[in-house]
């Protein structure tokens, strides 16, 4: 690659792109160890119901420990429901990749990431993986071509 190499594109935030990313950054645990608050707040609020003291409060947290159930059973759907509602969603997205790092500009939100901030890129089977120092970026290949792939791999390289 150059030196100074630049690629710009640009894609629109539907619902197949929140999937995508949803689903190369995102391990479900269903194991009952990922039910463990929902339920304690059931449990509690059924012995507080048994006691008498306050009902409402006991129903409250029994609809509690139901509804963290529910968000941990369809994590999946709920974060999708909440993307697309979200003024982001439906609208198009310009990305640059260069040599500083990359860019997303769309009308309601626009963010850079250096490359000097990335502490390890993942490849996925979809994208990338960019992880930095307290967070995780989501790159798809869908909206790259070849040259723009191959650069990030090059980054990743250069990393490890």
């Amino acid at each position: 690659m150059n030196s100074e190499y630049s690629y710009t594109t640009q894609y629109t935030l539907d619902k197949s792109h929140f999937s995508e990313c949803f689903d190369e950054s995102v391990t479900i645990d269903t194991s009952i160890r990922a039910y463990r608050k929902a339920i304690i707040f059931t449990l509690i609020g059924v012995l507080l119901l048994l006691t008498g003291i306050n009902a409402y409060a006991s129903w409250f947290l029994i609809a509690l420990g139901v509804l963290e159930a529910l968000n941990i059973r369809y994590k999946k759907p709920w974060w999708l429901l909440r993307q697309m509602m979200s003024k982001a969603a439906n609208n198009e997205v310009t990305l640059t990749i260069d040599t500083k790092g990359i860019s997303n500009d769309s009308f309601y939100v626009k963010g850079t990431i250096l490359w000097q901030d990335i502490v390890s890129i993942k490849e996925t089977e979809q994208g990338f993986l960019l992880n930095q120092s307290k967070t995780v970026s989501y790159l798809s290949k869908r909206s790259l071509d070849d040259e723009a792939i191959a650069f990030v791999v090059s980054k990743r390289s250069r990393e490890a």
